[in-house]
């Protein structure tokens, strides 16, 4: 008698437990796919999204110093950044939704615009919607780092070995004798207090530049799901 009451005292809490457990699975599955990319889950395409967590090092700047055409030198870097092109339904998706090491673009006066008021997230466009657009490179990490080119000048200062507390950045969209040299740099550690201006006024595919600073340590809010 004694050891059936026992079983009946503890098979109570033991079946409420169950049924919490099954209910946490249940509601689990029903969770948005931006939620399970923040938890470290994939989305609907199978593709991983995760990113977290939030605070991690930023990426040092990544550099192709050699001679290329515009094609060549992006396919090396994107080669030694491991991305691939965006590959989605549609034509944009937020960066914090597009799966990890994948590269997208943006035009130059939305970069401008989340880096100047510091937005928390990206639109990317599958593919380049101008001649002019930022390349865009989010890592296996889940790390973004903006694409452009800079002269030799700055590229001596962005290197890891020699970059100081903060230097003053002109990247640029495309290449030219000034800005010769592909880099990608990361984009938790730019602060821009300007928009990017077309080196001709006149012409909208014009290749702009843009001036910001490139701190030595994150500067920004992190991109959702991204940084």
């Amino acid at each position: 008698m004694c050891d059936f009451i026992a079983r009946r005292t503890l098979s109570a809490p033991l079946r409420r437990l169950a049924a919490v457990g099954l209910v946490g699975l249940a509601l689990a599955g029903l969770l948005p796919d931006h939620l399970h990319a923040a938890r470290g889950g994939t989305g609907r395409d199978g593709s991983k999204t995760e990113v977290l967590p939030v605070q991690k090092a930023a990426p040092a700047v990544v550099i192709i110093d050699s001679p290329g055409s515009e094609a060549e030198l992006r396919r090396q870097l994107r080669s030694k950044n491991g991305v691939a092109e965006l590959a989605a339904p549609a034509s944009k998706m937020m960066f914090s939704q597009a799966p990890t090491s994948t590269f997208g673009f943006i035009q130059p006066k939305f970069l401008g615009l989340a880096l100047v008021t510091q937005s928390p997230d990206l639109a990317l466009d599958r593919v380049s919607p101008s001649t002019n657009a930022y390349e865009i490179h989010k890592l296996a990490d889940g790390s973004g780092m903006v694409v452009g080119f800079m002269g030799k000048d700055v590229i001596a200062q962005v290197s890891p070995s020699q970059r100081p507390k903060s230097v003053r950045i002109a990247l640029h969209s495309n290449p030219s004798e000034k800005a010769p040299h592909i880099v990608a740099v990361p984009l938790v550690k730019l602060s821009a207090d300007r928009m990017p201006i077309r080196l001709d006024p006149k012409n909208p595919e014009s290749p702009v530049m843009f001036d910001m600073d490139l701190q030595s340590t994150v500067s920004r809010a992190s991109t959702q799901g991204g940084q």
